[in-house]
């Protein structure tokens, strides 16, 4: 740190019966008050050198013996005042970052300008403040931090603006062009005088290395300082990233959803709370005003980063526009977000669910928006179509590559985000007050060519379904609309077909996919699979029995319709056992109705239930290969 300073003679002041005085074979003649302490003093150096003195006590009236001035809104306190005070009487006083800032305010309050005298106390503090100070690195994070408790002095004395701009340069510039006396961070002391060498210079050795010393400023100096720093020389947006990301870490709260828990608690029992109100304010303030500081570039902060600002503005309460924002730059890098970065813990006192699912699901309408590929070929129009005549075919080809490439990335960040969501609802499944709409809509926001496989979108539906059993018939099978059977692995339709949860049609479809996968794998279908097999015996069922007629009574629903047509086939001993439990399903079902959950089983096989005796046509041609010539000859006659 650098320092000045100014005077020979010793101190002399002292404190006698709570007045500050100074020694002297001169009688004292005046008394100044400043905020309570009374200062015994001589006017001759005082007025010599303060103008502000001489007109008060020129207006003021002389007593017998002393002459009284105030001076109650004296800026910096006793402590400014003595400076002031000891420079007049010529006692030696030392300057530095600490508490220039306020000797400046404190000698303008005074007026100790050149007019009153030549070499006054405002004219060596800016010579000081000009040629020391503000050409270093820590002197001028120190100085711009003390400007917070005179923001008014500051600004219109440009003590805050100087700081600005000079730590600006200095982030701008090489920083083996910086004098940096040492990190303001590390608190080591390294004092030299103003107009001596400095002992030694701690040089920085990585980029960004400014981040850390202007993470002490508060809020209001670090968004214009990074402002400042920001519409200079083109500057990383990476650097600026890794900035932000150190000063909300050091700033912003850390709330889990248990803290956001009890806060609602204690919201609703004192809301007129004004103390925790203020912090609040705080908090929030420092928030958005980060986030208006957040560089446009992809790369420059993080999708885990962005996500634990959009928790703190839900948190905090932030504007809608703020949280708008950070959805929007969420989307453009959801593909590398977690499951745990999505649980956004809900503050809302009108919802009781755990999570926000709102905010989620407007991440994922702007991925939507903004993950369109960009068309694989360019359009046929006669222009483009000149226009690639001139082209060399190098060219042509090297932009289809591009195009290609661009379209593939961007499928591919689509197939992470079906990955991230199917993961997601399992965890906000387990939430008893989630609402069936919004689990289905969150599931449905996905295009279907996104999801290569529905195991983890089973795996989700099986969780609400356990955590929700008091939904009915209707809402059952509404929420398992969107589950797609034919891309459930072996395992996962060996526990749909066990899993009692599940509407009966669905469990019918997955027994009829994986038979019908095990025919087009085979080529034919002379044999049941083993894990059916393993069903049939576990519910007491001998496939090799031939099947009772149909009762013709029965009736089957249009939306329970599922054709096996390729299951048909004498060969295949499938069918007949599933119209034999479909007899007895349908007249089950009918009286599930009129019980009073209307979703009760009497065996877990029940799942067998709704097939039609008259295929339908998708069906047919789906399994037509197990048909022999002479099968599919009788068919076309």
């Amino acid at each position: 740190m650098k320092f000045m300073k100014l005077g020979s003679r010793p101190d002399t002041f002292y404190t006698a019966e709570s007045v500050r005085s100074v020694s002297s074979e001169v009688s004292s003649d005046l008394i100044i008050q400043v905020k309570g302490s009374r200062y015994l003093l001589h006017k001759f150096p005082l007025l010599s050198k303060c103008l502000r003195l001489q007109r008060l006590c020129s207006e003021s009236p002389e007593s017998s013996q002393h002459q009284i001035v105030q001076l109650p809104d004296f800026p910096g306190g006793v402590e400014a005042f003595e400076i002031c005070a000891k420079f007049c009487y010529g006692i030696t006083i030392t300057l530095s970052a600490y508490n220039i800032v306020s000797a400046r305010c404190a000698a303008e309050y005074l007026h100790m300008t050149e007019d009153v005298e030549k070499g006054n106390l405002i004219y060596k503090i800016e010579v000081f403040f000009n040629s020391c100070l503000l050409q270093g690195w820590r002197d001028s994070i120190v100085t711009l931090q003390s400007t917070k408790a005179f923001p008014l002095w500051s600004e219109d004395l440009g003590i805050t603006s100087r700081c600005i701009e000079a730590i600006a340069s200095k982030v701008l510039t090489h920083p083996s062009k910086v004098s940096l006396s040492h990190s303001y961070s590390r608190r080591g002391r390294d004092d030299i005088s103003c107009n001596g060498t400095e002992s030694q210079r701690h040089k920085p050795a990585i980029k960004g290395w400014w981040a850390e010393d202007m993470a002490e400023l508060s809020i209001d100096l670090y968004w214009r300082t990074m402002i400042a720093i920001k519409s200079g020389v083109k500057i990383p947006s990476s650097l600026i990233g890794e900035a932000l990301k150190l000063y909300a870490s050091r700033w912003l709260p850390k709330v889990s959803s248990k803290d956001v828990y009890i806060n609602k608690q204690e919201a609703s029992e004192d809301s007129d709370s004004d103390s925790s109100n203020e912090v609040s304010s705080k908090h929030r303030l420092l928030l958005e005003s980060i986030i208006s500081l957040l560089p446009a570039d992809k790369e420059a902060v993080s999708c885990s980063f962005l996500l634990k600002l959009l928790k703190a503005a839900n948190i905090l309460g932030a504007s809608s526009s703020s949280r708008i924002e950070l959805a929007r730059r969420v989307a453009i890098q959801l593909e590398d977000a977690t499951v745990n970065d999505l649980l956004i813990p809900t503050v809302s006192y009108s919802n009781d669910t755990l999570y926000d699912v709102d905010i989620v699901m407007t991440i994922l309408e702007q991925f939507m928006l903004q993950g369109q590929s960009p068309p694989t070929s360019p359009p046929r129009s006669k222009l483009g179509y000149e226009r690639r005549r001139s082209r060399s075919a190098e060219n042509i080809n090297f932009e289809l590559q591009e195009s290609r490439r661009s379209s593939s990335a961007s499928h591919g960040s689509k197939l992470k985000v079906a990955k991230l969501v199917d993961r997601y609802l399992q965890e906000i499944a387990r939430d008893v007050n989630l609402h069936l709409s919004k689990f289905i809509t969150l599931a449905e926001s996905i295009p279907d060519f996104s999801r290569l496989d529905h195991d983890d979108l089973y795996k989700a539906i099986d969780i609400y379904l356990k955590a929700h059993p008091d939904l009915n018939k209707s809402e059952r099978k509404r929420l398992c609309r969107i589950l797609d059977c034919r891309k459930l692995s072996m395992e996962v339709c060996m526990h749909a077909a066990k899993n009692e949860l599940l509407p009966l049609r669905v469990v019918v479809q997955v027994l009829f996919f994986e038979q019908a996968r095990a025919a087009m794998a085979g080529g034919k279908v002379t044999e049941l699979p083993s894990n059916i097999k393993a069903l049939l015996a576990g519910h007491k069922i001998d496939p090799s029995r031939p099947p009772p007629p149909l009762s013709t009574a029965s009736t089957i629903a249009a939306e329970d319709q599922w054709s096996i047509s390729g299951l048909r086939s004498p060969k295949s001993k499938l069918s007949s056992t599933l119209r034999m439990k479909l007899a007895e399903d349908d007249d089950l079902d009918e009286s599930d109705l009129q019980s009073e959950g209307g979703i009760s089983r009497t065996s877990k096989f029940k799942a067998f239930c709704a097939l039609p005796t008259r295929p339908k046509r998708m069906f047919s041609k789906f399994l037509s290969s197990n048909r022999n010539p002479s099968e599919k000859n009788r068919v076309n006659e």
